[in-house]
């Protein structure tokens, strides 16, 4: 069999394909079938390392980015997107593989246009409460949709939707690890904020933080993940503005957390602080953790509102609008959680009910059974 990745542009993307890859893989293992081909189809490979461990092949198609704003480079990626389709159809008819498994974004595009056009059936997944514009179109030719949000069924055609949630990496599905606050380098038995700006980072949420860390750290210890690109400044900031020079210690800034760095700081933290992409949502709730959302405005992405809103509705978190965020307010509501054990105990508990563990599994059997139909 042969099976056919794509979608991205980011981590959000990336890694639940890498998941369902995961779960392929150990389907193939466990029947004790022949491991099959499996293929990543983009303008870059985007996380090398992952595709070599998974034994995944790069395969180059080009496609054109359509943005939401008006753009003359708009104009100019419409040419990319149809080379695009030329590309993904040479390339699609050579290997001719069993299915298509798409996790939307514009670079998904030309390939499932290409593979509508060869008859090769075409998987897909929406990790977001609105779906993306790659997803609809390619809704129309899927056989399979599984969604995150239940609200997003209606969105899609029906008899073909399935709530599956969002495809996780293995190592996050693994027990909590032993000596966590060790491993993480923590110097107290303080009580564990996690704060995530995602993977480009978030420089208003960094500045808020850091307005409050005179505030938090006395009673919190923090690990404050800021993006690659905003790791120094945001510890100048910090060193410079905090007025208790010694409360630094307890203050933990990181660009990126690897996955099992990830893993060990979601088992520890007593409470979240997050912008409101899926895949990060997602991870809070498969550790059954109490969040407060920080979605990115509307004008900036149409997703993360709904995603935030829509999670907020089972009771796992809060949100607090960017446009309405101040220290006082943060820290207010980090007091009004953790001084409530109902009200996290309550969070938890529907947090760990939303946060279902065999997406992966469920979708990567999906894509065998269909590709093995196809191959019939």
């Amino acid at each position: 069999m042969r099976i056919v990745f794509v979608g991205g542009g980011t981590g959000g993307h990336f890694y639940p394909l890498m998941a369902i890859a995961e779960a392929v893989l150990a389907h193939a293992a466990e029947s004790k079938h022949v491991t099959p081909d499996l293929y990543y189809f983009g303008p870059d490979p985007y996380d090398q390392g992952s595709l070599f461990a998974s034994g995944i092949t790069f395969v180059y198609c080009p496609a054109g980015k359509m943005r939401r704003y008006y753009s003359f480079k708009n104009i100019l990626d419409l040419g990319v997107t149809a080379w695009g389709i030329i590309v993904a159809l040479a390339k699609l008819f050579a290997l001719y593989p069993d299915v298509i498994m798409s996790k939307g974004g514009y670079t998904s595009v030309p390939v499932v246009i290409a593979a509508w056009l060869l008859r090769i059936p075409i998987v897909i997944h929406e990790s977001d409460a609105s779906p993306g514009r790659a997803n609809i179109l390619a809704a129309r030719f899927a056989k399979y949709i599984a969604i995150t949000y239940d609200d997003t069924a209606t969105l899609f055609p029906p008899g073909k939707v399935a709530l599956t949630g969002i495809p996780v990496r293995k190592q996050l599905l693994l027990p909590a690890p032993q000596n966590g606050r060790r491993h993480l380098g923590l110097t107290s038995d303080k009580p564990l904020l996690l704060v995530l700006g995602g993977s480009q980072g978030a420089e208003r949420v960094n500045d808020l933080i850091i307005s409050t860390l005179q505030d938090l750290l006395p009673t919190f210890e923090i690990i404050h993940q800021t993006g690659p690109q905003n790791e120094r400044s945001t510890q100048d900031t910090a060193r410079a503005l905090l007025a208790e020079k010694e409360l630094l210690v307890f203050y933990h800034v990181r660009g990126f957390l690897d996955v099992e760095t990830l893993h060990s700081v979601l088992s520890e933290a007593v409470l979240v602080i997050s912008r409101a992409g899926s895949g990060s949502i997602y991870e809070i709730a498969l550790h059954g953790k109490p969040a407060i959302l920080i979605p990115i405005p509307e004008d900036v992405s149409h997703d993360q509102r709904k995603n935030a809103y829509a999670y907020a509705r089972t009771g796992a978190g809060e949100v607090i609008e960017e446009r309405n965020l101040t220290p006082h307010l943060l820290v207010s509501e980090i007091a009004r959680i953790m001084g409530s054990t109902d009200i996290q105990r309550n969070m938890q508990e529907a947090a760990l009910k939303f946060g279902t563990k065999d997406a992966a599994v469920r979708i990567a059997d999906a894509l065998v059974e269909i590709g093995t139909s196809h191959g019939l």
